[in-house]
């Protein structure tokens, strides 16, 4: 069996105070994640990332800047993300857009809210990539090259 790491995107989004997750069905759970999917064959990482937060909560997403690229493998299911966290603006809502399939909803909530649900996360990547939002780690865009 050939190793392949699911590459996936993610987006911090912060607006006063309160973070953009979505709370999904996910393996007879509802969990909460932030907007996030797997990076799809001929679009870029930005591409994906404003693509899945689109999707995920009826948000636009600009992009700003890359928080970090997280490595976790999933206990019990022989998989590996690699996931690129985003961070940037949200605007033009269109609560009327479906959202995806799993999707429950979309809902706004404060960083301390979301450390003390930590259990309901759907992977250690949740809190990892908004303590470092708040930690001040950003890099440039254009740190990804697309050739």
């Amino acid at each position: 069996m050939r190793w392949q790491p699911h590459v996936t995107v993610a987006a911090v989004i912060e607006r006063d105070g309160g973070y953009l997750l979505v709370e999904e069905h996910i393996n007879g759970k509802n969990v909460l994640n932030q907007p996030a999917g797997h990076w799809e064959k001929d679009e870029s990482l930005i591409d994906a990332v404003r693509r899945e937060v689109l999707e995920e909560t009826a948000w636009q997403f600009e992009p700003e800047f890359l928080i970090g690229v997280y490595r976790w493998d999933q206990p019990n299911a022989s998989k590996t993300f690699l996931r690129f966290a985003f961070a940037g603006v949200a605007s033009g809502h269109d609560p009327k857009r479906p959202l995806d399939h799993g999707i429950i909803r979309a809902t706004w909530m404060g960083a301390d809210e979301i450390r003390a649900r930590s259990e309901h996360h759907r992977s250690p990547q949740v809190q990892r990539a908004i303590d470092d939002y708040l930690l001040g780690r950003r890099f440039p865009l254009d740190f990804i090259v697309d050739l």
